[in-house]
């Protein structure tokens, strides 16, 4: 072919060395020439056509095993290897393209494209026997790896991902599938990254990486499905974080994350399954925070990073830390922007009787039996308000005994200084202005002294209150008992 009839010295050492699997380092020439600077001349310029005839190829010399490792070089023209099977590993480091490498279908063995700069990566569908590593690249359009496999890891750290317009997401690897990790510390994308139903079956790591697309969504994991843990912390997203219906099987550590998306949602991790959920020591969430219908085995939750309005309808979780008093947890249920929602403070209360701390549980409880009163009638919540003075729905039996003797004490006061007239003079007892305050007090006890006398008067009036208060009283205590056994 033409290509290998005129090569250039630049290619015909990288023809030499290919069947040898021998590096070719076109940046030693650089560092001997000074006055070549950082310029990419014709002495470290390869045709993507060359390389391609090369792969395809595959000329092999007995006893080594063939591949191409560059450093260093400016490939022209567009390497398409599209559809095409490679059997030597790929290695094309610190090189500059020209033009988009169209890897789409292709089947190769391994590609490292470490601390190369290039305009984009068509590579939708590619199959990749080893790993992908793209650590330190420059990538200033778009990478199509939609639907990839890769049968071991993908690398990522410290890349960048820029592109032109925001017309499609900087990092594509929906649908990809990925046999190991995804290692991508101190990765940066301006732009949308997607990951929608793609399927990592070791840990993700993106430890300090930044995602930039503040007007949209700057992470996109919808039915993400994670064999290990996500590692997030010190994590930066400007824009929405979507994580619905994804499935982690360990650890989603957001430690120390940054989430901001004013106005809209930052996270949303609904109707996903999580081993352990970690939110804490990072700044206060900017933006919405959603949990709906979410599994999570662990919760742990610190209030400082709650935003102001946080979604939490049919959650649930086994565990919730660290262990805070029920004051403190208690606001995060006020800022669902959904109408009541009891199914929220159960899950509440059973993480603290998980946690042993039966008195948060009730209190609980009592902020739930609050709640529900917002929603009824004139009538209902009148009702509510003389449970919760009196009993406190229940979850506050001592309450009562206050208010009993506190009447006990008025009423035996007032008819020991003023004694009613017995009803039958010479059959009466003798008046005892505590057991008769007793007996109108309590409904089903009767200790003889109401019977045999009859107030009039302002004790009569005083014996109607005392009679109405304890028949109220009762109906809450019984109320808020039978509440509190049924729960039990």
């Amino acid at each position: 072919m033409s290509e290998t009839n005129d090569l250039t010295p630049a290619e015909v050492c990288i023809w030499r060395a290919f069947p040898r699997g021998e590096s070719v380092d076109f940046r030693a020439a650089e560092n001997e020439d000074p006055a070549l600077g950082n310029t990419w001349g014709a002495e470290r310029t390869v045709r993507a056509s060359v390389l391609r005839t090369l792969l395809l190829k595959a000329p092999q010399e007995e006893g080594k095993i063939a591949a191409l490792k560059i450093a260093g070089a400016r490939i022209t023209g567009v390497l398409d290897l599209k559809y095409a099977t490679i059997d030597a590993a790929i290695r094309l480091s610190h090189c500059q393209f020209d033009s988009v490498p169209d890897l789409y279908g292709a089947q190769l063995r391994q590609l490292n494209l470490s601390k190369s700069v290039l305009p984009g990566l068509t590579s939708a569908a590619l199959r990749v026997e080893g790993v992908l590593r793209m650590t330190d690249c420059r990538m200033r359009g778009p990478v199509r790896l939609g639907g990839a496999q890769i049968s071991r890891a993908l690398f990522m750290e410290r890349a960048e991902f820029t592109a032109p317009d925001d017309s499609e997401p900087v990092l594509q690897l929906n649908q990809a599938e990925i046999g190991d990790d995804v290692w991508a510390p101190e990765m940066r994308a301006h732009g949308q990254v997607r990951l929608t139903g793609a399927s990592v079956a070791g840990r993700i790591n993106v430890q300090d990486a930044e995602f930039n697309n503040p007007d949209g969504t700057a992470l996109d994991a919808q039915n993400l499905n994670v064999g290990a843990h996500v590692r997030a912390r010190c994590v930066r997203a400007r824009g929405r974080v979507e994580l619905r219906g994804s499935r982690i099987s360990g650890r989603l550590d957001l430690l120390h994350a940054h989430l901001s998306h004013p106005g809209d949602t930052a996270l949303r991790a609904s109707s996903c399954v999580i081993g352990e959920l970690w939110l804490r020591g990072g700044d206060r969430i900017e933006g919405v925070l959603n949990l709906r219908r979410s599994q999570i085995e662990i919760l742990t939750l610190e209030p400082e990073m709650l935003p102001d309005q946080v979604y939490l309808s049919n959650l649930t979780y086994s565990v919730l830390t660290p262990h805070e008093p029920a004051e403190r947890r208690l606001p995060m249920l006020e800022l669902d922007g959904e109408p009541y929602e009891p199914h929220c403070y159960e899950q509440l209360t059973a993480a603290y009787r998980h946690a042993g701390d039966d008195d948060a549980a009730r209190l609980v409880q009592l902020a739930k039996q609050r709640r529900r009163r917002t929603t009824l009638t004139w009538y209902g919540r009148l009702w509510g308000y003389v449970q919760d003075a009196t009993v406190g729905y229940g979850f506050r039996p001592l309450r009562a005994a206050v208010w009993l003797l506190s009447l006990m004490i008025i009423g035996s006061i007032a008819y020991g200084l003023d004694h009613p007239r017995p009803i039958k003079a010479g059959e009466a007892p003798d008046f005892n202005p505590v057991f008769y305050t007793l007996d109108l007090l309590l409904p089903v006890v009767n200790f003889g002294q109401e019977p045999a006398f009859a107030p009039d008067g302002w004790h009569q009036w005083l014996s109607y209150a005392l009679i109405i208060t304890g028949w109220t009283l009762a109906t809450t205590i019984v109320a808020g008992v039978t509440r509190t056994v049924s729960r039990q």
